[in-house]
């Protein structure tokens, strides 16, 4: 393999994509393979696809490149691999390979990955209402992702502001710096006030970095360069902190936020938390929630047992966990803005589920995901509050004297 005459690049390619021993255990975790029944939109067809494109068999070609365009980036497939396909690199690596989707939205992610701007066009949206009018007016294929990304505004309800002011123990565990990154410190950021407060309550000193976007958004779709230059801002301003950990509140930076620093702790507050959980108690909530794992939580963070074990700290909360894989919500990056016609559906089966539970809120730790599933209560005309497990946790937290 070592004399294989191809370019660095296509050599991975081909390298990873040989890992994979066509078994099929892959398909029924796939949410693509369930949504179409076809081959192309399953991680082998996929791989199959990666590995003629990159031994220059085949030409790029729109018809090609779109099984690769629909992939969720969930990674169910790589945790169930039993050959350790790395499934997600050669995505990437393939992403890469060809360049962004043409029905990338770059105007409007450029607007999403700056934080200061995004947070006052959403404030002009709401005020506007432009949310419920816009989307009627606006046609076309190039204007859908404006249309789905005003539709994410809609049915997302702001919880009780956090205070991060009530007195700590001296910190003895470490200092975490924590992540804001764009949409999340737009959307999540009573979510990041949650991690202060419980991190700090359980022994750690909590810093902030400045809001920017870690890369994944471009990771996800092939913009190798943006993302690169992301991940060497993630470098520079972890450099200036000293600490021992980064964390984020949004499993979707997660991957990201890893690449740009191998060397360090990153991972969700979940983990440092369940580390530290008999620091904590919470008051008594008697409600009935519905608990909405993002794949990215479940296979990148791998979070979901210690997040489920610090919910179940909350007396009289009951918390039913939604199906595992094959499902996936379908937000996944960009993926809900380029292909909203597909995102519904998958959706559409997370929230047939939820209703059947009848339960009292929806929790979700991904904001894309969240946004993406209020979304689509809004749309049903459903009242079910959506919030994030950690701004759940916060309000629930008692200080114990």
């Amino acid at each position: 393999m070592n004399d294989m005459p191809l370019e660095k690049p296509q050599h991975r390619i081909a390298v990873l994509a040989d890992q994979c021993v066509q078994c099929g255990l892959c398909l029924p975790v796939c949410p693509t393979y369930a949504l179409d029944g076809n081959e192309a939109e399953s991680p082998r067809g996929r791989i199959a696809i990666a590995a003629a494109l990159a031994r220059g068999q085949v030409l790029p070609s729109p018809e090609l490149r779109e099984p690769l365009d629909h992939c969720l980036g969930c990674l169910n497939c790589q945790r169930a691999c039993p050959a350790g396909v790395r499934y997600e690199e050669l995505l990437i690596e393939t992403r890469a390979l060809l360049g962004p989707s043409p029905q990338r939205p770059e105007t409007l992610l450029s607007l999403i990955k700056r934080p200061k701007l995004n947070r006052w066009l959403q404030w002009l949206a709401r005020m506007t209402g432009a949310g419920y009018w816009l989307p009627a007016i606006l046609g076309g294929r190039k204007l859908g992702a404006w249309q789905s990304a005003l539709s994410l505004l809609k049915g997302v309800e702001r919880p009780a502001r956090i205070s991060t002011a009530a007195e700590m123990a001296p910190s003895t565990q470490g200092t975490i710096a924590l992540f804001p990154g764009c949409a999340a410190s737009v959307q999540d950021s009573e979510a990041e006030r949650a991690a202060e407060l419980l991190l700090a309550a359980a022994g750690y000193r909590v810093i902030r970095l400045p809001a920017f976007c870690c890369g994944a958004l471009d990771w996800h779709d092939g913009a190798a360069d943006a993302a690169g230059a992301a991940a060497v801002q993630v470098r520079q301003a972890w450099a200036n902190t000293n600490a021992d950990y980064l964390v984020t509140v949004t499993p979707g930076c997660l991957s990201a936020l890893r690449h740009a620093l191998p060397d360090v702790r990153v991972d969700d507050a979940y983990h440092l938390l369940a580390e530290r959980a008999e620091q904590l108690r919470f008051r008594p909530l008697p409600l009935r929630v519905a608990l909405h794992v993002p794949c990215t939580q479940s296979n990148v963070a791998r979070s979901d047992a210690v997040l489920t074990d610090l919910l179940q700290r909350i007396p009289q909360l009951n918390v039913l966990r939604l199906s595992p894989p094959p499902y996936c919500c379908g937000a996944a990056g960009t993926h809900v803005l380029q292909f909203p016609e597909r995102a519904a559906p998958l959706r559409n089966d997370l929230l047939s589920q939820v209703k059947t539970l009848d339960v009292q809120m929806l929790l979700s730790s991904n904001i894309g995901c969240r946004l993406h599933l209020a979304a689509g209560l809004a749309e049903q005309a459903s009242t079910l509050p959506t919030m994030h497990p950690l701004t759940l946790l916060a309000q629930q937290w008692e200080r114990v004297l």
